[in-house]
């Protein structure tokens, strides 16, 4: 049985604590939040102890969950990963490049399992075609979100469009060329919009656009390659792909389609979208790593590459000063 500690149950964590109740093979061992009145209800809904030394409650357990503020999980990191335990820490991996880079290195030296809860990979629309050929040479991204003061204390960047950054990442098997960047601050001191145009070696343009002051919500993913489109809309829990007629597909919706270089059959295809809990399948994932000594699926390389291309985007922004 994996003996699961958690750092922060705030609005997320308390979503964490739902699903590892329900998740085979691990148990709830207690909790540490510096809150007294969130403690009190959570200790009272949940029946779970609340330590209030938190390397008391590292000792309890094999694992942690740090579900804190970004600025707390590199402290909890070091002092989880110094004691041999194995961590599960909310994205970003740091505040940081510098403390990423540490986290890095102390998991190498430790042998511990470290997963980042870059939870969209886990999104049903995502995994519908993550196993796709995928070589795109142009990609459009929309997340957009209602002001909202919860996470706050970073920029959009690190807030909502590190997300993408790490999705087009998974996708994208090439180093990052050059990136250009425009950012305001609107209601906070940090950047609540930006627009990034992130170009690769291998010829692949990514445009991300983040808000966290619209009026409506959007989380949409558009990808083109030489023979196909590719749209994944990770809030509504929807894909499709339209591409060229392949000689072995069969039973699939297709229309004929004129183009200068002749005649081409083209399909339109919604991949199966099965509905799973993202949260409860990372946790999953991450409990089957531990158990099963394998690779966690968003390890701290992941996360530390999602990263640096997030603190090179503040840079082009020109807000290096959050980063104090």
């Amino acid at each position: 049985m994996l003996k699961v500690g958690v750092f922060g149950v705030g609005h997320l964590g308390k979503f964490h604590l739902n699903n590892w109740k329900d998740i085979e093979g691990a148990e709830l061992v207690g909790f540490f939040d510096p809150d007294d009145n969130t403690a009190q209800q959570v200790s009272e809904k949940y029946g779970l102890k609340r330590f209030t030394d938190f390397d008391s409650l590292i000792d309890k357990s094999d694992a942690i969950d740090i579900i804190t503020p970004t600025n707390y999980h590199f402290d909890y990191c070091e002092m989880a990963i110094r004691k041999g335990k194995h961590v599960f820490v909310e994205k970003p991996l740091a505040d940081t490049l510098e403390q990423g880079k540490q986290i890095v290195e102390m998991v190498k030296e430790a042998g511990i399992k470290l997963q980042v809860g870059h939870v969209e990979r886990f999104n049903p629309a995502y995994l519908a075609v993550k196993n796709m050929d995928m070589h795109p040479m142009f990609i459009e991204v929309h997340r957009l979100a209602q002001f909202n003061p919860r996470g706050t204390e970073v920029s959009v960047i690190l807030d909502l469009m590190i997300h993408d950054i790490d999705i087009v990442l998974s996708f994208v098997k090439s180093d990052v060329k050059k990136i250009s960047a425009s950012g305001v601050a609107v209601m906070t001191d940090t950047p609540d919009i930006a627009n990034v145009r992130i170009e690769f070696n291998n010829g692949c343009v990514a445009n991300l656009t983040s808000s966290r002051i619209s009026m409506k919500k959007m989380r949409k993913m558009r990808l083109f390659q030489k023979d196909a489109y590719i749209g994944i809309d990770f809030l509504e829990k929807k894909t499709e792909v339209i591409r060229l007629k392949q000689p072995g597909d069969k039973n699939v919706f297709s229309f004929d389609l004129e183009t200068r270089n002749g005649r081409k059959e083209i399909v339109i295809a919604n991949p199966e979208i099965k509905a799973v809990n993202a949260i409860k399948e990372e946790l999953k994932a991450f409990t089957a790593s531990v158990k099963n000594n394998t690779p966690t699926p968003v390890n701290e390389i992941d996360g530390y590459l999602a990263m640096e291309v997030a603190h090179q985007i503040l840079e082009k922004i020109g807000n290096t000063s959050i980063l104090a």
